[in-house]
């Protein structure tokens, strides 16, 4: 039986890093099941996008890049915007790339149980490991690895929650929204961890090429894989939460990462917890340290007319790759970087999302594929949320919002 599983699980993998598991950890530890709804709500908007994204792909037989740069438009502004794309893709994802890798050894860690004595091989063993998937280049090589990864992260923070045995009922009363005190800049973490621009360049490019015609049976497989796998991603995410709420809320304990998480509730729980959420951050950080340089590899070999897979595509993927591995192996974190990457990112995500709004509306393109009336819609609200979203990460970045 063919799994409902593709291009989709590339996405999951992406925004199923380090930084979400240290996120939904944080929001279950503090605030317990009380911020469930805005993953599922971020959730439902991932989902909007990346459709639009993987359509663009499939029935366009273009990437994102290709349409952001080939559409009708004042060409001083076109390039303007592409400028831009590949400044906050390439400058954010080299930030990120340190904290995929970081966090991925994080689990490693965990697993092995051993202290600082051995994060600088583990982090090159990591780097190393991406560097392979990523010279191979095969696509659909990739995409196994990936959908394989995302099962293993799955099934262990199902196990752990499992062994935590949440609330059910409280679980359901969370997707009722409503903000605790102090909860507001964790309720947009949440939301803005699970919105990645970078994931609709990905989705498309690799829509395109796990689909090679536009058929209305691919049309109809790519709308499953996607719903299947941000949903599924969307899952992993709130039984991260479940699991911080249901063994730490309340307890005191002061929680800063996942991995700190692993050995609060070992004692409580045994070793078996411990290691499922140490594989799971070790699945999270070797994902997102494969995806983040492959999104960037693709966006601008997409704007710069190059063939995937070609000198320019794996020269900017080892190039994030080795930025990324620098910046982890120095031993602090970027903070000056990642200061500059919100802002990047921040203005990024509506402006990339308009561009795809943009794109899916042009009978050029899409011929009678194009967006209806509910479909524009729905993306036109997620693009006024990421705008409101976007400008507090500028602001916040800037000092100007707490």
């Amino acid at each position: 039986m063919k799994l409902p599983i593709g291009p989709g699980a590339l996405v999951a993998a992406a925004f199923i890093g380090p930084g979400t598991v240290t996120t939904c950890t944080l929001a279950g530890a503090n605030f317990g099941f009380a911020l469930i709804w805005a993953l599922v709500f971020a959730t439902l908007a991932t989902m909007i996008l990346q459709d639009m994204a993987a359509r663009l792909g499939v029935m366009g037989r273009v990437g994102l890049g290709e349409a952001l740069v080939g559409g009708a438009g004042n060409p001083m502004l076109k390039w303007a915007a592409a400028g831009l794309v590949l400044a906050a893709l390439a400058l954010g994802n080299a930030a990120y790339e340190a904290g995929n890798l970081a966090g991925g050894t994080l689990g490693l860690q965990a697993l092995i149980g051993e202290g600082d004595d051995y994060r600088t091989p583990l982090i090159l063993l990591l780097s190393l490991i991406a560097a392979l998937v990523l010279l191979i280049g095969r696509y659909k090589l990739i995409e196994r690895i990936l959908v394989a990864l995302v099962m293993i992260m799955s099934l262990a923070f199902a196990g752990s929650a499992i062994l935590v045995q949440p609330d059910f009922g409280a679980m359901l009363g969370g997707l009722v929204p409503r903000m605790p005190e102090g909860g507001l800049l964790t309720a947009i973490a949440l939301i803005g961890t699970t919105i990645v621009p970078y994931n609709l360049f990905l989705h498309a490019a690799s829509a395109r090429e796990h689909w090679p015609e536009a058929t209305p049976e691919a049309l109809a497989e790519v709308q499953t894989d996607t719903r299947v796998s941000v949903g599924l991603g969307g899952l992993i995410s709130i039984l991260i939460l479940a699991t911080a709420a249901a063994s730490l809320f309340g307890s005191g304990q002061q929680i800063s990462s996942a991995v700190a998480m692993a050995g609060a509730i070992a004692p409580t729980y045994g070793e078996a917890a411990r290691y499922l959420i140490g594989i799971g951050l070790f699945a999270a950080g070797l994902t997102s340290s494969i995806t983040a340089p492959l999104a960037t590899a693709y966006a601008l070999s997409e704007i710069a007319r190059k063939p995937r897979g070609g000198p320019l595509f794996k020269a900017v993927a080892l190039a994030i790759l080795v930025i990324g591995t620098l910046v982890a192996l120095a031993g602090y974190k970027p903070v000056s970087l990642i200061l500059v990457a919100q802002v990047a990112n921040g203005i990024l995500l509506p402006i990339v999302a308009i561009f795809l709004l943009v794109a899916m509306n042009r009978r050029s393109l899409l011929g009678d594929r194009v967006n209806g009336p509910f479909a524009n819609f729905l993306g036109g609200l997620v693009i006024l949320i990421t705008l409101g979203l976007g400008l507090r990460l500028v602001l916040r970045a800037l000092g100007v919002w707490p």
